[in-house]
């Protein structure tokens, strides 16, 4: 007895119910090995759902080769008072800085943020990794092998967009990068409070 395969509705409402459920963000290629499919049909669905899920609360994430489900970021007020969540959404200048040098030229190492900042940016770096904004993503095939750095989907929901391509276009200074990490600088700078707020959060 053969089983007809699933049809393109099907397999979107089942991937929206394995998303739904998942602790934690799951890759496309383990979508596909749960509903026994190639991964091209996964990700034909996964944008049917995209468009579906705009029309309501909730948002398809995706961050590399990995998905998740989100709340919508228009509803981050509602949710956060629903919740009885107190934000301090606030990042230091600095902070807001070194976060956007991150974005947009990840995978990157602390001498080659520094190089475009221009001023120590460890202490600023610790700040992003404990907001799990940033995170470790491997090391440098050179002299020292310094830590790369990327951001984390903690990153997209923080300003509620729903992948890196929706980034908006920005030019940053072109530099040749040092091929060795510098001598590790312990001061860490001041970081006074920026006035910019987040643009969106999800619950």
């Amino acid at each position: 007895m053969t089983t007809e395969p699933l049809t393109e509705q099907e397999l979107t409402k089942i991937i929206e119910g394995l998303l739904f459920v998942a602790s934690e963000p799951v890759t496309i290629n383990h979508l596909a090995s749960a509903v026994e499919c190639s991964p091209a049909r996964v990700e034909a669905a996964l944008q049917s759902l995209r468009q579906t899920a705009a029309e309501r609360g909730i948002r398809v994430q995706q961050h590399g080769n990995k998905i998740q489900l989100v709340s919508a970021p228009e509803l981050a007020a509602t949710i956060e008072r629903f919740l009885g969540l107190t934000v301090t959404g606030k990042l230091s200048t600095p902070a807001l800085e070194t976060l956007a040098i991150v974005a947009y030229r990840q995978p990157i190492t602390r001498p080659q943020i520094e190089a475009i900042r221009g001023v120590n940016s460890d202490g600023v770096l610790r700040t992003l990794i404990s907001r799990g904004l940033v995170e470790e993503v491997g090391r440098l095939d050179s002299v020292g092998n310094p830590v790369l750095f990327g951001t984390t989907f903690e990153f997209l929901r923080y300003f509620g967009i729903d992948g890196l391509e929706q980034l908006p276009e920005l030019d940053l200074p072109q530099l040749e990068f040092p091929k060795s990490s510098p001598a590790d600088d312990d001061s860490a700078e001041s970081e006074e409070p920026a006035s910019l707020d987040r643009d969106g959060a999800n619950g």
